[in-house]
């Protein structure tokens, strides 16, 4: 790696994010616009998958696998770094590999610690993190290490981080956490959840906590309220993928916005017109990548859904995003072919039945599975009524099957889905 990427050009970018964040939508576009021809030209001419490619095409995760080597660049910026290749989760089903540069991990690292300054974090605090840990597996008792990772190392943060496998069960998490004590706590929305109603259930605290931190996952009104109920504290949720990086980070002024890191992505929010979407449309998300010129991805169709978003009250020029909806695949299709979004959380169920976890899985247009982790076995009476809660929820009468399970595996990465569609439209 040469000389300039050795010398933490993480602090030299956080210094120019930290004004260019205040600068007018128009300039932020006039400078997305520059970078994003810079990065098309040399698509066009380094990789082969882009030559009389039409600059307007979107790019999907499937021709991403089939072109392969065809989208890597034959003539990498020597300034950029070196090289290293990293593979999306495949949450959507469709993995991809996407081959990045030491530029492009120093605006990771930058925008990382972005984040951390508009969050006013205690980097010399502990962080817990139990997410998923691929590789070599952990100790079942996690690590501690010092420093919360290679972004805050550069500002000198000398916080501990314990680090925790997210299979571990639940109970075990919850007495790894009271022996850690941690003032932060990272990790998937749907295991924060969880710990959280562990937590409630059995008259747990976290005495020093001030902040919960959500990754990888849609992140639901009800986890909100119950982290503030349990905990007495704020969930902050941070929008990234592998492929792509930093995409958007939540505004510090608690305005519940997300702000797109358009220096270094540009974000297009789409109906299925390919039309941008007004503020408070829902639509697929759209990412062009501003600084990965080892393999350029030009207007990829991330899988997620998201809402569009208006300014922001803070000032920042940043654009944004209301809400991250979710992916492509969790979405219900009704026998006339409409698609919809499943209403996420459907609270009543704790109410009917003693539902410790639930997932619905769509197998076809008029059926549904309900699997449920339940703490007894479900009366026929808990069930008709959990059918009647399933079908007003759903917005049709589906044919139902009940299926209780003794838990939820975790898929590879650790990620959980509360609705699966098991059919393509």
């Amino acid at each position: 790696m040469n000389a300039p990427l050795e010398l933490r050009p993480e602090i030299d970018l956080l210094a120019r994010l930290e004004q260019s964040q205040w600068w007018t939508p128009r300039q932020i576009a006039r400078a997305q616009a520059r970078r994003l021809a810079a990065v098309a030209t040399h698509a066009r001419a380094t990789a082969p998958f882009y030559q009389g490619r039409s600059e307007l095409a979107l790019l999907t995760r499937r021709e991403i696998q089939d072109a392969g080597e065809a989208l890597r660049s034959r003539r990498i910026p020597k300034t950029h770094g070196g090289t290293y290749e990293t593979q999306s989760s495949g949450s959507t089903g469709e993995p991809v590999k996407v081959l990045g540069t030491g530029l492009t991990q120093a605006y990771w690292r930058a925008l990382t610690l972005r984040e951390h300054l508009w969050h006013r974090r205690d980097l010399d605090a502990k962080l817990c993190s139990i997410r998923p840990v691929l590789g070599d597996p952990l100790p079942t008792e996690g690590i501690v290490r010092r420093g919360w990772g290679s972004a805050t190392d550069a500002l000198g943060g000398k916080g501990a981080m314990a680090l925790l496998a997210l299979g571990t069960d639940v109970g075990v998490q919850a007495e790894w956490l009271r022996r850690h004590d941690p003032e932060y706590l990272l990790s998937f929305p749907s295991n924060l959840l969880a710990l959280a109603e562990h937590f409630e259930r059995h008259r747990l605290r976290l005495p020093r906590l001030r902040e919960v931190r959500s990754v990888g996952e849609t992140v639901t009104p009800e986890l909100i309220e119950r982290a503030r109920a349990v905990w007495n504290v704020p969930v902050t949720d941070l929008y990234s993928s592998q492929e792509v990086g930093v995409i958007a980070v939540q505004c510090p002024s608690g305005s519940g916005l997300y702000h797109v890191q358009s220096e270094s992505v540009m974000v297009e929010i789409l109906d299925q017109q390919g039309q941008p979407c007004a503020p408070g449309a829902v639509g697929r998300v759209v990412v062009s990548t501003l600084h990965n010129f080892a393999m350029p991805l030009l207007r990829y169709e991330i899988g997620d859904y998201a809402e569009a978003g208006a300014a922001c009250p803070c000032g920042r020029g940043l654009p944004t995003l209301a809400r991250i909806v979710g992916r492509k695949r969790n979405m219900l299709v009704l026998p006339n072919g409409e698609r919809r979004w499943p209403l996420s959380g459907f609270r009543t169920f704790r109410d009917i039945a003693p539902i410790r976890q639930y997932q619905l899985v769509q197998h076809s247009r008029a059926r549904l599975e309900a699997r449920f982790v339940v703490e007894r076995a479900v009366s026929p009476l808990e069930e008709q009524r959990l059918a009647a809660a399933i079908r007003e929820a759903t917005g049709y009468p589906f044919e139902l099957q009940f299926t209780c399970v003794d838990s939820f595996p975790p898929s590879p990465t650790g990620k959980f889905e509360d609705f699966i569609s098991l059919i393509e439209s």
